[in-house]
């Protein structure tokens, strides 16, 4: 058994939040600079080299790169072999929401939280995470935080197809959720589809997709096949970098899958701006 204090698990949220509003992946990075390469529309090569230049200046100067800081999303993987230790009185998720809170206030972030969803009261200090919670074997705990802003959260879909309408169906239901989106999620895009399982199981992959870097690719050679025709069929749509037309609308699709029942076939696509953030820790 080993042990990890909430302490610890408090300074990685903290470090982490910032460092995904600060710096973009590297493979989000790579993937604008192949489509700036691609793009034909002049209005299209232009926006993409502002959203490089821009991630390239919060970088450097230590500031967001959206104005968005997100509702931030933590996913945890927590070891059976770990014990977990505090002072008795903090919990996991206490401890998550008290690094994001001190790493908002350090970072500057903007909070973007309200405490109702009617009151529309905001909490203040971006808390609280949405948090998930997996137990994984080994004795480390990973943490993953991942800040998603509005625009593209709000243009989240869910559809319960019929068995039979097979993969032409979540192809054609994948391609329309982008399409009826437009310029809302800030494109070029990642399209993160999660397929199976049930309602809320889906919604789950769909967010973790978004997860995957974007130079692996799917294992499965049927998904990785989808995956290229949906971004295909996509990138044709015309939308476009921020929605000026163009042949990059989206950098990549990303799809996950669950075990589902014999009379469903749940389908939920979740849309992140080119703002991709996300960062991770082993602790």
């Amino acid at each position: 058994m080993r042990e990890v204090g909430l302490d610890v698990v408090a300074a990685a949220v903290e470090r982490l939040v910032q460092e995904a509003n600060f710096v973009l992946t590297p493979d989000v990075c790579a993937a604008l600079r192949e489509a700036a390469g691609r793009e034909e529309s002049p209005a299209g090569r232009r926006v993409l080299s502002l959203i490089r230049e821009n991630a390239d200046l919060a970088a450097a100067e230590r500031v967001p790169m959206c104005q968005d800081t997100g509702m931030t999303l933590v996913f945890l993987e927590v070891g059976q072999e770990v014990h977990l230790s505090g002072n008795g009185r903090e919990s996991l998720e206490d401890a998550v929401n008290r690094g994001l809170v001190r790493g908002s206030r350090e970072g500057f972030l903007r909070a973007s939280v309200v405490g109702d969803p009617l009151e529309r009261i905001n909490t203040g200090d971006n808390a609280p995470a949405v948090i998930h919670v997996r137990i994984v074997p080994g004795d480390r705990v990973r943490v993953v935080v991942a800040p998603k802003g509005a625009g593209s959260e709000n243009m989240s879909r869910l559809q319960m197809l019929r068995p039979a309408d097979g993969e032409e169906g979540v192809e054609d239901f994948v391609v329309r959720t982008v399409e009826e989106a437009g310029a809302s999620p800030c494109p070029p895009v990642i399209v993160g589809v999660g397929l199976g399982g049930t309602a809320e199981k889906a919604a789950l992959l769909a967010k973790e997709a978004l997860l995957i870097s974007l130079e692996r690719p799917n294992p499965a050679p049927r998904l990785a096949a989808l995956e290229s025709r949906i971004l295909e069929r996509v990138n044709r749509s015309g939308i476009g970098p921020a929605g000026y037309g163009g042949r990059t609308t989206a950098l990549a699709v990303r799809i996950l899958t669950y075990p589902c029942h014999i009379a469903s076939l749940p389908v939920a696509v979740c849309l992140n701006c080119h703002a991709a953030r996300h960062r991770e820790e082993v602790v």
